[in-house]
């Protein structure tokens, strides 16, 4: 985890008084699944005083617009952003327009490429209309970094520039790995956390939520508040969801996300994949059920109560917030007919493929691959070995398995299917 690039800064405050009802509900719901909360005590008396006073308090989300779309991995952070809100805080959700240009250094173990203006643009677009499937549309105020960061000129970011020194960048852990393994740095990653954090002063937060990965950007903005002598805001970061394999965390190159714009169908068979254990982690970040709700469902489950049943409202909620109830309804209709029935899928892909030059046959893993219901031919060797795969719902599980030309329906696992014509 990011070393905190803020020094004297402790828990050492407590909160003397007894909290009231509805300031100890929304500390239960700020924490509720989060694995950080920086200042836990500065918190309680910014929830105190907004109690006192009647204003809302101003709660910060902001996202690069790097890719099209969103899966259910960025959505812990928007959920949590959804809970606050409900609790009657502003919220803000910062589209990072300006600092996609410049590249999020988080992570990273290179320089990442900065996108040009009209893929950012692009992309914007889908991230408003993906993020207001969880947010209030009507409560939510929608900014672009652009609006103030534009503005500052050269003038300006040199003067940004000087409120940060080259070691407390290098504070930052995947900068110090960088710098030890002689790894480039270019001198404009460094003004990733500047320009983030600014955004802070510009919008007056009294929160930011982010990832894990967030937290030196987030600490970042208390820091350039304080300098601009303005109230500090609290941190709060969020767990980074596990995929669907269980292992890493959800992301597209590693093929283990459900995208928020994904169909019904697909949204919710991939939901029932996933394991049993996990399913509790995802209820607790992605659900909206009350962790008392959430409490019962488990101890139900210990108790004998199977927890499939579990995971199938899972997979409703899931489907109904990005789609409807009645596509939930029908989502689970057809995964039951499918896997229960062995109903074949009404929209399953046509696929034509011709037989290799020369060849009056084809393996089976390279029908697989190009059927693209393999991503290679060696985890389509494994898929068949495994039992995995299905021709015209015959188990098959020898590797060697040629086809001639012909028509086959082919099922790869549970969710993939497609009608091949071999020619």
């Amino acid at each position: 985890m990011n070393q905190s690039p803020v020094s004297g800064e402790s828990n050492n405050l407590q909160a003397e008084t007894k909290l009231s009802d509805s300031v100890a509900h929304a500390l239960e719901v700020t924490k509720r699944g989060c694995e950080e909360l920086l200042i836990e005590a500065e918190w309680i008396q910014k929830l105190q005083k907004s109690e006192q006073t009647g204003i809302p308090l101003r709660i910060k989300l902001g996202l690069d617009p790097t890719a099209p779309d969103i899966h259910l991995g960025h959505t812990v952070v928007l959920n949590k952003l959804r809970q606050l809100q409900d609790l009657g805080h502003q919220v803000i959700f910062l589209i990072g327009d300006f600092t996609s240009m410049i590249g999020d250094p988080s992570g990273r173990n290179s320089t990442r490429p900065p996108l040009s203006k009209e893929q950012i643009q692009e992309n914007a677009k889908t991230y408003h209309e993906q993020a207001v499937k969880i947010l209030d549309a009507e409560r939510t105020e929608i900014r672009f970094n652009s609006e103030w960061c534009m503005p500052l000129g050269a003038d300006g970011m040199i003067r940004l520039a000087s409120s940060y020194t080259v070691a407390r960048m290098l504070e930052r852990e995947d900068f110090t790995k960088r710098y030890q393994s002689g790894v480039p740095i270019a001198v404009h990653e460094f003004l990733y956390p500047l320009m983030q954090g600014y955004d802070s002063v510009a919008l007056k937060s009294d929160l930011e939520i982010g990832g894990t990965d967030q937290k030196f950007n987030l600490l970042v903005g208390r820091e350039l508040q304080k300098q601009h002598s303005m109230a500090q805001q609290c941190i709060l970061t969020m767990p980074l969801l596990v995929g669907l394999d269980g292992t890493d965390k959800m992301s597209k190159s590693k093929n283990n996300y459900i995208g928020v714009t994904e169909s019904p169908t697909e949204m919710f068979g991939k939901v029932m994949s996933i394991s049993d254990e996990l399913m509790w982690n995802w209820y607790t970040l992605l659900s909206f059920k009350s962790l008392a709700e959430i409490a019962a469902l488990k101890e139900a489950c210990a108790q004998g109560a199977n927890p499939r049943n579990a995971k199938v409202a899972l997979a409703q909620e899931i489907v109904t917030r990005f789609h409807n109830a009645q596509a939930a309804v029908d989502a689970l209709t057809e995964f039951e007919a499918r896997f229960k029935q062995g109903v074949l899928p009404e929209d399953m892909p046509e696929v034509n493929l011709s037989l290799p030059t020369g060849e009056d046959t084809a393996g089976l893993a390279w029908v697989l691959k190009a059927a693209e219901l393999a991503p290679s031919s060696s985890e389509a060797n494994r898929n068949i070995e495994q039992g995995g795969v299905k021709i015209d719902g015959e188990k098959v599980s020898n590797k060697a398995t040629r086809l001639s030309a012909g028509s086959y329906v082919i099922q790869v696992g549970k969710r993939k299917f497609a009608r091949v014509h071999l020619a």
